[in-house]
């Protein structure tokens, strides 16, 4: 079994897959990172000085708190609003992203060729089947044309 083991780890798919599994999470990072510290602080300042990431509702009335930490710390139940807009704009840019590399390989790959065109065809008048026009004999029904 440790035998088979290896050998499925060590196929060439399988290898490619973790490393691109490794790369995507490097990725999603590198993206949080620019969207909680280069994309939202700009456009909460545009908004009013809004901090996204402070954007929540108390669901538990009776723990009134400013902040989400202080929610947090208390134990308080929220819905997490500024959360989940920083994560929407998240997916957004790794799906462009994803869609330019994409589209990106599409343009690398070599397109297949085009099919020969048919070539030209006409009707038997004895069987009504389509044979080539340069045909002297039906090959369907052995006429002579």
């Amino acid at each position: 079994m440790l035998k088979e083991f290896k050998e499925f780890a060590m196929r060439g798919n399988v290898l490619d897959m973790a490393v691109g599994i490794i790369i995507g999470a490097a990725f999603g990072k590198i993206v949080s990172s620019a969207v909680d510290d280069v994309i939202m602080p700009p456009i909460g300042r545009l908004v009013g000085n809004v901090d996204f990431s402070n954007i929540f509702l108390n669901l538990t009335p009776s723990k009134p708190c400013e902040t989400l930490a202080a929610c947090k710390a208390a134990g308080a139940s929220t819905l997490n609003v500024g959360n989940f807009i920083n994560q929407v704009i998240n997916f957004l840019i790794v799906a462009f992203a994803v869609f330019l590399l994409v589209r990106a390989v599409n343009r690398w790959v070599p397109k297949p060729a085009p099919p020969p065109p048919a070539a030209p065809t006409k009707v038997c008048p004895q069987c009504a089947m389509a044979i080539p026009a340069t045909a002297k004999k039906c090959p369907h029904c052995t006429s002579t044309l």
